[in-house]
């Protein structure tokens, strides 16, 4: 059977994300041994789903899998899912959805790789029991994105002395929030994790506009900050691993 793949991603106007997703595509398509992979955004800028859809079925592919490449399974993954499923009527190809990236051991093996590389980059020699450890995430209305952070965070607690959450916008706690929290627990080293899967406007503007007026206030002795999720071998694994996953049941 020939398998193509497609990634739905929220969408972002910033170039990085455009170049991350043709990375990822393009080790899912090789260690995958996929026909095609590609992917499209659900909203911000083209391309829109219509066009990915349209992409993938103009090639010589059995079956098609969608992947939705959200952190959280909330709204904005649900409609990635429905507006994609709506073409299934027009085409002979079937489609088989994935799970999101959410709730799985790897996104937490991921937060503590960005962990060790941050200490380790910086030369903080310190055992991970004496180190704090904040995971910003974006912020959503569906109670289920609460569940998939704090399922890191719950995954990070028998490593780390201190591991709490925070959220750029829409629910509490906010970053103010969060760093106050940590401060009050008085850590050594507190690494801050960017629990996004880009290098998209939040995670080079958009947090820090909140971070920094709020460490500046703070009495923290050092901070330390992750890189975002991005392109790591792990993430294109979980990908393949979601999409056999389903595959192999239909």
């Amino acid at each position: 059977m020939k398998r193509g793949l497609l990634l739905i991603d929220r969408g972002s106007r910033e170039e990085e994300v455009k170049n991350e997703l043709c990375v990822i595509c393009k080790r899912v398509k090789e260690k995958g041994n996929y026909q095609f992979t590609d992917f499209c955004f659900l909203e911000v800028i083209p391309p829109y789903i219509e066009e990915g859809i349209k992409k993938s079925l103009a090639n010589d592919i059995d079956s098609l899998t969608i992947v939705p490449y959200f952190l959280y399974p909330g709204k904005k993954a649900k409609a990635a899912v429905n507006d994609a499923i709506k073409f299934q009527a027009s085409t002979n190809v079937k489609f088989i959805v994935s799970k999101p990236m959410s709730m799985h051991k790897t996104m937490i093996e991921l937060a503590d790789n960005r962990i060790t590389t941050a200490l380790e980059k910086n030369g903080t020699k310190i055992s991970k029991k004496d180190v704090d450890v904040l995971i910003v995430g974006h912020g959503s209305k569906d109670p289920n994105a609460q569940l998939s952070i704090k399922y890191v965070v719950d995954g990070l607690k028998k490593t780390y002395r201190n591991v709490s959450h925070c959220f750029l916008e829409i629910e509490e706690p906010n970053i103010s929030q969060g760093i106050s929290k940590c401060e009050k627990d008085n850590p050594k080293v507190l690494v801050i994790v960017f629990y996004f899967l880009h290098e998209g406007a939040h995670v080079k503007r958009d947090i820090y506009e909140d971070l920094n007026p709020a460490l500046e206030k703070s009495k923290l002795n050092k901070v330390l900050i992750t890189k975002h999720i991005g392109t790591d071998e792990k993430m294109i694994d979980l990908i393949i691993e979601r999409a056999r996953k389903v595959e192999n049941a239909n």
